[in-house]
């Protein structure tokens, strides 16, 4: 009857390969071929396991009441191009949106994404907006404090909301953070309210198009990039780190199709740094209901080119190289067509242009500065200079790189933010 035993130890032996080197390498000690390995290394490893799970479930049930869930509502006209055939005329609908928030103080201000509480156009705000806190059956109306397209950034207050169910979440600071740490998202992924997933910092500063400029692209900005799920309805809620601090606010994802954006969570989520957004809180709180713009230097391109769309400053890389060489110009940079007097860039001595030339889709202004770099990140287009202006305060500098009339080596000129630059 003992036979067997052998065929089991080998079956045995097969398993344990079969679940990998990971499994041996734990119960193998490294120093010391001959030790045992210590009975108390499962016990440890469990404890930790628990450890990890009492953090994040304090985490939860202190902080999680600060959510808010977040529901808009626009009313969109919709024309049926058959529709005269019928003697039918443009149809009234309304489109209904979801999204998540926090609250940042006792007065009930919650940040929140620009996109959650935007009109369906995208310029202004939604037509309702109302927020719903965990505990609180109905949904209450909120208003508008600021907007801040460019960031992607919105804070809103609710009306007639009984303070005792505003419960802020504190900020912390992601300029500290660090590639490894604990991340934990909240928020309504897919309208489902009060959800939570937990995930590492995948990056720090991955930088992502975000927000919403003048041409309606976004700007390349720095962000903090996660693995922990996010998924539509997660825009706007909050980032926290193992203390239960703020570290971020949950913007969008990197989709299975290759696109940042909205789709299903391919575990690569972005979100804006905290402190992009305490920098800007002020400015919102004392926006009165209206935009919050990200500083200008007082700059207008020097080549537009012609869309459907409308006209569109342009970088000098959409020129061929031939009609670079022919113009003088470097094969990449922002074209200075004007300079606003008065301006930051008046102040630094920037010169625009003196000759305007028309040609098939659009027109060059030509002789004046061209800007080939800002802060040391190479420039291309008014964006680029925007992205570095995003975080700045006023009393900053920024360093441009010019070629003086397009032409030349480059010469490094300061630019200092006065208070006109967030005029």
């Amino acid at each position: 009857m003992a036979a067997p035993r052998p065929a089991v130890a080998i079956t045995l032996v097969l398993l344990g390969l079969g679940l990998g080197a990971t499994l041996l390498r734990d119960q193998v000690p490294l120093g010391g071929a001959g030790a045992p390995p210590s009975a108390s290394a499962p016990a440890r490893e469990a404890a930790a396991r628990l450890q990890n799970e009492q953090n994040t479930m304090d985490i939860v049930s202190r902080y999680e009441p600060g959510l808010v869930f977040i529901s808009t509502a626009n009313q969109v006209v919709r024309a049926d191009p058959m529709g005269w055939m019928f003697g039918e005329g443009p149809q009234t609908e309304v489109q209904q949106g979801v999204g998540s928030g926090f609250f940042v103080n006792a007065q009930g201000d919650i940040l929140t994404n620009y996109h959650v509480v935007a009109a369906e156009n995208g310029v202004g705000a939604a037509d309702s907006i109302t927020v719903r806190v965990m505990g609180q059956a109905q949904a209450v109306p909120a208003r508008v404090i600021g907007l801040a397209p460019q960031y992607d950034l919105a804070l809103i207050r609710p009306v007639n909301l009984d303070k005792k169910w505003i419960r802020p979440i504190p900020l912390g600071n992601s300029d500290a953070l660090k590639v490894g740490q604990k991340a934990v998202a909240m928020g309504a992924p897919f309208g489902l309210e009060f959800s939570v997933t937990e995930g590492i910092v995948s990056s720090t500063a991955r930088q992502v198009p975000m927000g919403f400029s003048a041409g309606g692209q976004g700007i390349t900005q720095k962000a903090i990039q996660t693995d922990a799920a996010i998924n539509p309805g997660n825009s706007g809620g909050p980032l926290l780190d193992s203390g239960g601090n703020v570290i971020g606010i949950n913007t969008q994802i990197y989709s299975p199709s290759g696109q940042a954006g909205a789709a299903q969570s391919a575990g690569v989520g972005f979100a804006i740094p905290i402190n992009a957004a305490r920098n800007l809180l002020p400015r919102l709180q004392a926006a009165g209901g209206g935009l919050v713009l990200a500083p200008t230097l007082g700059l207008e391109p020097g080549l537009v080119i012609r869309t459907r769309g409308g006209d569109l400053p342009a970088g000098l890389s959409v020129l061929s190289s031939a009609a670079l060489a022919d113009l003088g110009l470097p094969d990449s940079g922002l074209l200075l067509g004007r300079v606003e007097p008065g301006s930051p860039a008046a102040e630094a001595g920037l010169k625009g242009g003196r000759e305007t030339r028309a040609f098939p889709g659009g027109r060059i202004t030509l002789g004046g500065d061209v800007i080939v770099s800002a802060d040391g990140q190479p420039v291309d287009a008014l964006e680029d200079v925007q992205a570095v202006l995003l975080g700045k305060q006023e009393g900053d500098t920024v360093t441009l790189g010019i070629r003086r009339g397009g032409q030349g080596e480059p010469q490094q000129v300061r630019v200092t933010l006065s208070a006109r630059a967030f005029q």
